[in-house]
């Protein structure tokens, strides 16, 4: 999302190279370009000018470290800045009560249900024992869509579908996850193509009825400047707790995450992306500061690393990296667990310096598919020992996988390639770190 922002930053604090020290006229340079950098994010202007006003504050005051270059030290003051804008600090949910209520609002379209389902998902993973509830009773297929998504997360599902008032499946929910001991309700609620009166009214009244322990906006991140002025809407009606900010994947410009917390004075609690059950994330300012900087966020992609790869399995595989033993069995397992992860474009830009390098890259997330294609068509024998492959194997793999014969050659050449380099790193290194 913040690939254009990132890059104008990067471009502005070259402007510093080559000095000495940070002064007011060599620092006036870099802090236009970043302010120019924020509006074209879509930025609120108001915000911009307080952010870059307090940055030359503190690089007036800044003390000069004869070690760090002035461009270190602008970046530095810059990312603890950018932390404070984006909220200084993680907020987490706070979920009291049996059942805690969260109350999920926003416009049409701008991902309400996917997140339910989301959260649904996340807060199993917590060991909760959550309750999705459709109240939308407008949107064509709104309940059926969490109904399916419910059955994709293996979480308990509740509505009426011949009950339109929400404010009474609501309850009849609540009092449901009494008697059957689900311990968080997360209630999905209608959405309109834009603010209205009937919507805020029907939103107000749902929460009065249920007294959510958490209200939660949930905001497209692609609809910019609008998206702010939504949320100042909303919070004046249902004074939310927290917001969520989904679509990151998309060609967003990163305005919303950067005003919404100065404007309204709301924690971004979430960050959401693609359609899968797993794509959410706790939102860190530091974090995002770092991604932003082009720092990189190591940090999230090994949580993600731990959330998703099986250590029995990994272990089980270095053991035969150590002994040469690695085979296309193996290499399959690893390329299948590494899609867990996510989406590759935003793993690569979560390794310092490298997000502003593939900007413009289009990398594809199905890449692996002919790889997996045509090792799914060997047999056993052929994926544990590769030498076997003769031209009649590899003519009856290129049949069944609906490859080149060019790309099953390209890949034992590479695959050869990388068993080599494991047998040099083991003779160099006698044994794998860490077994």
């Amino acid at each position: 999302m913040f690939d254009t922002l990132q890059g104008r930053i990067e471009k502005a604090f070259k402007t510093l190279k080559g000095q000495g020290r940070i002064t007011e006229s060599n620092v006036a340079d870099t802090i236009i370009e970043i302010r120019r950098a924020l509006i074209a994010a879509d930025v609120n202007f108001k915000v911009a000018k307080s952010f870059t006003d307090e940055i030359i504050e503190k690089a007036k005051g800044a003390e000069v470290i004869k070690s760090v270059s002035p461009g270190q030290q602008l970046t530095k003051i810059v990312n603890d800045e950018l932390v404070k804008l984006l909220g200084g600090s993680t907020s987490e949910l706070h979920l009291k009560g049996s059942p805690a209520v969260i109350l999920i609002a926003g416009l049409q379209g701008s991902g309400k249900t996917t997140f339910t389902g989301k959260l649904s998902k996340y807060l199993k993973a917590q060991g909760r024992t959550p309750m999705v509830v459709a109240c939308d009773v407008y949107r064509p297929a709104a309940r059926e869509q969490l109904r399916v998504l419910s059955e994709q997360t293996e979480v308990a599902y509740y509505t009426e579908n011949d009950n339109n008032n929400p404010v009474k499946i609501a309850e009849n929910a609540i009092r449901e996850a009494k008697i059957k001991n689900y311990n968080v309700v997360i209630v999905d609620t209608a959405g309109r193509i834009a603010i209205d009166t009937d919507m805020m009214n029907e939103i107000a009244a749902l929460k009065k009825a249920l007294n959510p322990v958490e209200t939660l906006f949930v905001v497209d991140a692609m609809t910019g400047q609008d998206a702010v002025n939504t949320a100042k809407a909303f919070n004046d009606v249902l004074d939310f707790t927290g917001v969520v900010l989904t679509k990151l994947d998309g060609d967003a410009r990163g305005g919303a995450a950067l005003s919404i917390k100065s404007i309204v004075n709301k924690p971004i609690k979430f960050a959401s992306s693609g359609e899968k059950m797993d794509a959410l994330d706790v939102f860190h300012p530091d974090r995002m500061a770092g991604r932003i900087l082009g720092m990189g966020d190591v940090v999230s992609l090994v949580e993600k690393a731990q959330l998703n790869i099986d250590h029995e399995e990994a272990e089980r595989v270095a053991k035969k990296i150590a002994k040469n033993k690695f085979d296309f069995e193996d290499f399959l397992g690893q390329l299948q667990q590494i899609k867990k992860m996510g989406n590759m474009k935003d793993l690569l830009g979560m390794l310092p310096g490298v997000g502003s390098k593939i900007k413009d890259l289009d990398i594809d997330d199905n890449a692996f598919k002919g790889v997996e294609a045509i090792i799914q068509s060997m047999t056993p024998e052929e994926r544990s020992k590769p030498e076997l492959l003769n031209n009649s194997r590899k003519q009856r793999i290129v049949r069944g996988s609906g490859r080149s014969i060019q790309e099953l050659n390209k890949l034992l050449q590479q695959f050869q390639q990388m068993r080599q380099m494991m047998k040099m790193m083991n003779n160099k290194r006698g044994r794998i770190p860490g077994f």
